[in-house]
């Protein structure tokens, strides 16, 4: 497949681009990557691919098809480059459990982790932590020791959680908290995750999401 026929629209610091990016990886797909500055505008191509949304990550594939929104955009990977690893569990159950845990993680867990870094108050941004802390804890004792969340091989919940890790180590960077000290089978996961040839080099790194962090909190 070329490179032409699979289009990304996303965002360096967004980590709903990145998972989608990951994916792509895992299955060995070329794309072409275009980059969206949702900071200062939009563009056409984003408002005509998803216009009920208008947000990034959007796959195009083939004869202009979008498709919108990281976790769909995953599954629908995982389904039609079946011959790849699969990212998906196989089991029923198993399928059920990741995608509570992944509405869990974008529903809830990115929120709080969002709001501690650009909180303007400083009740907002300790609730938000007080939920970060109790997350932290929570995917710890889901981890349950294990090389990754999906077992041998990076899998969905490896890509849903390990997107949004490097913003746990810039609160940590930013407030000098120790969150992951408390998580020591996370941050060892956190590793393996961040050095796997699939996600390294799409990573963004601690240091430039903490900038961003400043600029996002500046233009809110």
């Amino acid at each position: 497949m070329s490179e032409g026929e699979v289009k990304v629209l996303g965002t360096w610091a967004s980590p709903f681009s990145t998972r989608v990016r990951i994916a792509l990886h895992l299955k060995s797909v070329n794309y072409e990557y275009l980059e969206e500055n949702f900071l200062e505008s939009k563009s056409e191509l984003l408002l005509d691919s998803n216009p009920v949304f208008k947000r990034i990550p959007v796959l195009i594939h083939g004869d202009n098809k979008p498709i919108c929104e990281s976790l769909i955009i995953v599954e629908y990977i995982d389904e039609v480059w079946s011959s790849g690893p699969s990212i998906l569990p196989c089991g029923a159950y198993e399928r059920a459990d990741a995608r509570f845990w992944a509405t869990y993680v974008d529903h809830k867990f990115f929120p709080a982790l969002k709001r501690a870094v650009v909180g303007r108050s400083e009740e907002t941004k300790r609730a938000s932590m007080a939920e970060v802390e109790e997350g932290v804890v929570m995917l710890e004792k889901l981890s349950k020791g294990k090389a990754f969340f999906g077992g041998d091989n990076i899998g969905y919940l490896d890509i849903v959680i390990g997107s949004v890790f490097e913003w746990i180590k810039v609160i940590d960077k930013s407030n000098e908290t120790q969150l992951l000290s408390q998580a020591p089978c996370l941050l060892e996961w956190g590793a393996r995750f961040s050095s796997h040839k699939a996600v390294k080099d799409v990573l963004p790194g601690v240091a430039k999401l903490a900038g961003f962090g400043l600029k996002l909190k500046a233009k809110i």
